[in-house]
């Protein structure tokens, strides 16, 4: 008989389609194993009236992925990193990292349209963008948008929004670049920690050698510094910081920023350094961005 390994995956098309992705990894270098997908509607994807940091952040999107783990339903999860938490339970690890796809956000106008109408709104799901949209539009209104990527377009299309931005990977996945009309640079706009990479999650004891060769080690480094960042600061779905690490023979070069709560400032910055010390710069480049707004809070700069 022959073994079977259940990937548990959230329902929307974007989720789906990236456990297909693990799955067909496994399957082209095991053919012996009979892989699975099951989907499930997590609670984030079920409330969709409330911006996320009003009803518990990132949280909501792994909790029944989770306990699809917990009581044996499934053998692993297949999650975006952007989406994950930083404190993972001990006995749900992370086994891998995917390659990673464009870490870039996007800005995607309404089907047929070839120039961006400034007169309405452009959406998005994250203070971290608004905040930077704010230095690249000021002349525009930023106005939430939840749902999956087909709603998140279908509300586009239908002219509530005048544009979206998005990340670059999860279009690209679905074969969307063409809706793509501009790309941001790191620079314009840092992407969420772990942005463009897969997180592929298992339970504790289990054996997983079927993902052998799978994992990314450049993605894992980048990965790693991204979420030292962001956890330094206690970051979540709800925290506008935001992070993207490249890494190169070697060497790692993080951008960051950080959101003082207390009066709406925030900072960018970048460390550079040994991609053996990811965790270590992550929390450095924190460190550094938090002391920086507080003097600066106190008028000592």
């Amino acid at each position: 008989m022959r073994e079977k390994i259940v990937i548990g995956s959230r329902e929307s098309a974007l989720a789906v389609c990236q456990s297909e992705m693990v799955r067909d990894y496994i399957t082209e270098h095991h053919p012996e194993l009979d892989v699975e997908i099951l989907t499930m509607k997590t609670t984030g994807d079920k409330i969709l009236d409330r911006t996320l940091d009003k009803v518990g952040g990132k949280g909501l999107f792994v909790k029944e992925l989770d306990l699809a783990l917990l009581d044996g339903r499934s053998r692993l999860s297949v999650h975006s990193l952007k989406d994950m938490p930083m404190e993972v339970p001990e006995k749900l690890p992370l086994l891998a990292f995917s390659r990673r796809e464009d870490p870039r956000d996007v800005l995607v106008l309404p089907q047929g349209c070839k120039k961006l109408d400034h007169s309405g709104p452009i959406g998005c799901s994250s203070l971290r963008r608004i905040l930077q949209l704010r230095e690249l539009y000021p002349d525009m209104e930023v106005k939430s948008i939840r749902g999956n990527l087909q709603t998140r377009l279908r509300k586009l299309d239908s002219g509530e929004y005048a544009a979206l931005v998005l990340a670059a990977a999860g279009l690209k996945r679905m074969g969307l670049s063409d809706r793509i009309f501009r790309y941001f640079t790191p620079d314009e706009m840092i992407p969420a920690a772990g942005q463009g990479i897969l997180a592929v999650q298992g339970i504790e004891g289990e054996d997983y050698g079927f993902l052998e060769g799978y994992c990314d080690q450049d993605a894992w480094i980048a990965g790693s510094a991204e979420r030292a960042f962001v956890k330094y600061l206690n970051g979540g779905c709800s925290s506008p910081v935001a992070a993207y690490a490249e890494v190169e023979e070697g060497h790692l070069f993080l951008r960051g920023l950080y959101y003082h709560e207390s009066d709406g400032s925030w900072k960018k910055g970048s460390i550079r350094g040994n991609a053996a010390d990811a965790k270590e710069l992550g929390e450095t480049l924190a460190r550094n961005l938090r002391e920086s707004c507080l003097k600066e809070h106190k008028g000592e700069v």
